[in-house]
């Protein structure tokens, strides 16, 4: 392990490359470039304003636009990292016969991408959240660590999906309806308070909003972020993550990020006759 982040630090001005490559493809025809990660989150804020303000009243979460856009920029950085991974190796087929370097670069480079984009766009959801009115607190310092987890997380599915996707093509297809299917288990229009402690299932009782958590690692990861940005939907003031956060969410984005790693590179030496 020690000696392949060696071999990733070496290679780390080519990271660099692809990452800048990759954002300059993606604003390439845009008149406003790199300003759409600014504007993109604004306009977000001004339609859930105008839509849960004005047209459909949220009392039962205060400031709710800016409630959402807590959970949903963290979605959407998950979201369009394992959209743009899912691919990444294949669609750089030509440089990985040509060239060697570590594969996993290339996934790597995807998730930074969309990182920068993410990091962009948390500057309009701290604007948002200082209009708001409500108070940023010194747990806002806990941030840099939720996003670590955060990074850890999306990483290792992108190394698992980009490497399925070199053998199986249509996983892509696949990954658009379970990415569906993910957002509407993930807290990010609403608390996830209001989901049941227990529920009843085919005999079976079942501890709902525990499970959300165990199975969800994102889950976890968005009621953080709100907790230090947003803080309670009871109007509590905002509060630093629990040790289920620390000991169980960071473990286990670890972990997948190791084992997606390790899938990774087994495969990685196949690429190219695959490709």
């Amino acid at each position: 392990m020690s000696r392949a982040l060696c071999e990733l630090w070496a290679y780390r001005e080519l990271v660099r490359e692809l990452v800048v490559r990759d954002l300059k493809l993606r604003y390439k025809n845009s008149a406003l470039g790199f300003l759409w990660s600014l504007l993109n989150p604004l306009l977000l804020m001004v339609v859930f304003t105008v839509v849960f303000t004005i047209m459909v009243p949220n009392a039962a979460v205060a400031d709710f636009p800016v409630f959402v856009l807590c959970g949903l920029l963290p979605w959407n950085f998950f979201s369009a990292s394992v959209t743009t991974s899912v691919n990444s190796v294949v669609e750089q087929s030509h440089l990985i016969k040509k060239v060697y370097f570590p594969r996993e670069i290339v996934p790597i480079s995807s998730v930074l991408a969309n990182g920068v984009n993410f990091g962009l766009s948390l500057i309009v959801l701290l604007a948002a959240v200082l209009i708001s009115g409500r108070p940023i607190l010194w747990v806002i310092l806990f941030m840099p660590m939720i996003m670590i987890v955060q990074l850890l997380f999306t990483l290792g599915v992108a190394f698992v999906l980009s490497t399925i996707n070199v053998y199986y093509r249509d996983t892509s297809v696949i990954m658009d309806v379970v990415m569906q299917a993910w957002f509407f288990v993930t807290p990010v229009f609403y608390p996830i308070d209001i989901l049941p402690e227990w529920t009843n299932l085919i005999g079976l009782e079942l501890p709902v909003r525990r499970l959300v958590y165990i199975v969800n690692p994102l889950a976890s990861i968005v009621a953080n972020y709100r907790s230090v940005l947003y803080g309670q939907v009871d109007g509590g003031p905002p509060g630093a993550p629990g040790w289920d956060f620390v000991t169980r969410t960071a473990l286990t984005a670890l972990l997948v990020c190791l084992l997606g790693y390790a899938f990774f590179r087994r495969h990685a030496v196949r690429f190219a006759e695959e490709l």
